[in-house]
């Protein structure tokens, strides 16, 4: 007689842990699902390299002053996420983000009091365009690669036209604050920047939404809007929400730009392909449809880390578009690899065979006509 295994109550601690390990196993399996995992890979192997080049960067005051630098690209990539995944592009954040801080500058001219009410305006200011792209992406049915590269040219020339093409303004204390100071506010000592922890809230925030009905509707609206609008999802009002995110997003990360580099005229210049380098390199699939938050998150990070690599290399940083540009086309090819292979034709099916010991019946042949 063979002896079984007893069953693990779910209420006894064994179950308890049993529950806990899978539940650990499934998230880490979902996050390096797919091709999501060499991002993961790739950003261990560009922070060992630094380290070797440079061993005082594994110091915390070095590794908190490298995550308040990438906090920026960060927070854009989570935008991007979000409008990537549901089938769409963005290209008007980097312009977006130059527009703020320019906005934030010229109004607040270093009265301390106007603080606040300009990076209201600027919440305003942000989602109001992230809206006009997702409105007229959405309702007008215009691609959004056309839509916003409309509006990048737009935001750019009426910046310039404003200024006469030269910054002006000053930016506060209270303003800058956000994107160069820390805690506990004591320079010179360790301190956690409030870039890192306002980058950690909203990446928290988009895993909670991708876990909800939009996450999951959005995802499907990029997978097959045609199947979301027939299950009834509000395909419109999803992708425009999307757009929304974004500009909120490129606001956040205008406030923190400002904060750590000031105001200078070519601030935000080629965000936007910097973001969606970082999406691609974190797995999701341009077109929608697959991706998580956390690895275009990780793909951020990963890219920041690689061009601090090509500084301790003294490479020059004219070489950066060209790895952007190879990064994109690597990680769209192989993201696509999956989906050429199940999509492939497969091979004639042949006839079923008859088991053995069973004899397959007789069809009848037909009489053939008796010739004339």
């Amino acid at each position: 007689m063979s002896s079984s295994t007893p069953a693990t109550r779910p209420g006894s601690p064994d179950g308890a842990q049993a529950s806990s390990r899978g539940g650990f196993s499934r998230w880490v399996q979902r996050a390096t699902s797919g091709s999501s995992w060499t991002v993961y890979a790739l950003l261990v192997v560009v922070f060992v390299a630094i380290l070797v080049m440079n061993p005082s960067f594994g110091e915390p005051m070095s590794i908190m002053a490298f995550l308040k630098k990438a906090a920026p690209l960060v927070v854009l990539a989570i935008g991007q996420y979000f409008v990537i995944v549901s089938g769409e592009f963005d290209l008007s954040v980097g312009s977006l983000v130059g527009a703020q801080v320019v906005i934030a500058a010229k109004f607040i001219d270093g009265d301390e009091s106007m603080t606040w009410p300009v990076i209201g305006l600027m919440v305003l200011f942000g989602l109001g365009v992230g809206l006009v792209n997702g409105l007229i992406v959405t309702l007008l049915k215009v691609p959004s690669f056309i839509t916003t590269l409309g509006m990048m040219l737009v935001l750019y020339g009426a910046i310039r036209l404003w200024t006469g093409g030269a910054p002006t303004g000053s930016l506060t204390e209270g303003f800058r604050q956000w994107g160069r100071g820390g805690l506990p506010d004591s320079p010179g000592q360790f301190q956690v920047p409030y870039a890192v922890l306002i980058t950690v809230v909203l990446g928290v925030v988009a895993v909670v939404l991708m876990r909800r009905p939009f996450g999951r509707t959005l995802v499907a609206t990029g997978d097959n809007d045609v199947a979301a609008a027939f299950s009834g999802a509000s395909v419109w009002w999803v992708r425009t929400r999307a757009f929304l995110f974004s500009g909120f997003m490129a606001t956040v990360a205008g406030i923190l730009i400002g904060g750590y580099a000031g105001v200078t005229a070519q601030v935000g210049e080629g965000l936007e392909f910097m973001a969606i380098t970082a999406v691609v390199l974190g797995g999701v699939v341009l077109g929608g449809g697959r991706g998580s938050v956390v690895a275009a998150m990780a793909g951020a990070l990963t890219l920041e880390a690689l061009f601090t690599l090509f500084n301790q290399l003294s490479l020059p940083s004219t070489i950066r578009p060209a790895v952007q540009g190879v990064i994109i086309i690597a990680a769209v090819a192989y993201a696509a690899m999956p989906r050429r292979s199940k999509a492939a034709p497969t091979s004639t099916p042949s006839p079923p065979t008859t088991p053995a010991g069973v004899h397959e019946p007789t069809v009848p042949k037909e009489p053939q006509p008796a010739a004339p």
